[in-house]
């Protein structure tokens, strides 16, 4: 069993629905989530080991995402226990089913990494699996401080061993977006898989094609470059070469959840093809399609179902009426 080591915050995602308020209060749905806790979630469910990194709060809503994290196999060992409230997101769904986010982040708990609180991710012991192939981190831990040196920091040591993912996933609320600008290159030049989604790459470059924005992050040092493209699917260029795959088919209820489930599958797909450990050197064109495949086949699944939701391994061959 291949291990992927995750880093990154834990949010709550109270969803309110799409009529909103009523009688004067607002009836949300709170569902455990936060972009790399999605990912690991998405990952360990697949049957990967994901080694997940995140501090977790003692209080309702970090229990909350304890239990479900445990619940889909990840391994927490490298996660620490945390005093500071968990995170909090307010999501809001459009009638298509589209979610936009209000985050609440002031003395949270996810910020506040140290290097020697970090460094058990990738040096161990190993309770679960072995030591990881790949390292993966983004969304807001990597862009707010001061957990985003931090977090540089440990994908520089374990980039010789390792293959480094990341995903922006751009949260300009929170970040603007010419911060996002000024930090990706040297983002890049610590990973070997960027993923971005179609709105990432407006908010980040609004007059470059996905074509552009692969070219861009291939001259920074970035192996392979995704963008997911919502209906038309998803791009993907593995040192030039370009694959396109189509979206696989689907009942859309919302879409939390899934980029993270998406990257999730590629990195689950590609890990055990034994792709993973490296630069990707081995990485074929053929390879990348069928794991950019098996990738939109998870994020479908997760988008049928309310909340970040990823599927279990046995789902992906069941009919959607067994699920």
């Amino acid at each position: 069993m291949t291990t992927i080591a995750v880093v990154g915050e834990i949010v709550a995602d109270a969803v309110l629905p799409t009529d909103g308020i009523s009688d004067g209060a607002a009836h949300l749905t709170v569902h455990p989530g936060g972009g790399p806790a999605n990912f690991a979630v998405a990952v360990a469910r697949l049957g990967s080991t994901a080694r997940y990194a995140g501090r977790i709060s003692t209080g309702s809503l970090g229990q909350l995402a304890k239990a479900k994290l445990l619940g889909s196999g990840v391994d927490l060992t490298a996660s620490q226990d945390a005093t500071e409230p968990q995170t909090l997101a307010i999501a809001k769904l459009s009638p298509s089913g589209a979610a936009s986010y209000e985050f609440y982040t002031d003395g949270t708990a996810d910020w506040a990494w140290t290097d020697a609180g970090l460094l058990p991710l990738i040096d161990g012991p190993f309770a679960v699996g072995g030591p990881p192939v790949a390292i993966h981190t983004g969304t807001l831990a990597l862009a707010l401080q001061p957990s985003g040196a931090v977090i540089e920091r440990l994908l520089a040591k374990a980039r010789p061993a390792m293959t480094v993912s990341i995903d922006p996933n751009l949260r300009t609320a929170l970040v603007p977006a010419q911060h996002y600008r000024e930090v990706i290159t040297r983002w890049a030049s610590l990973a070997d898989i960027v993923r971005l989604s179609y709105d990432d790459l407006i908010e980040l470059w609004p007059n470059f094609t996905p074509e552009q924005a692969a070219e861009h992050l291939h001259s920074h040092g970035v192996a392979l470059v995704v963008v997911s493209l919502g209906e038309d699917g998803a791009f993907a260029s593995i040192r030039g070469a370009e694959v396109r795959v189509p979206i696989a088919p689907t009942n859309l209820v919302d879409t939390v959840g899934a980029g993270d489930s998406f990257h999730g599958g590629l990195l689950h797909f590609l890990a055990q093809q034994g792709f993973l450990g490296g630069r990707l050197d081995s990485l074929t064109d053929d390879g990348l399609r069928e794991a950019l495949e098996f990738a939109a086949r998870v994020a479908a699944i997760t988008v049928s179902r309310p909340g970040a939701d990823p599927p279990w391994a046995r789902e992906l061959d069941q009919p959607a009426s067994d699920r």
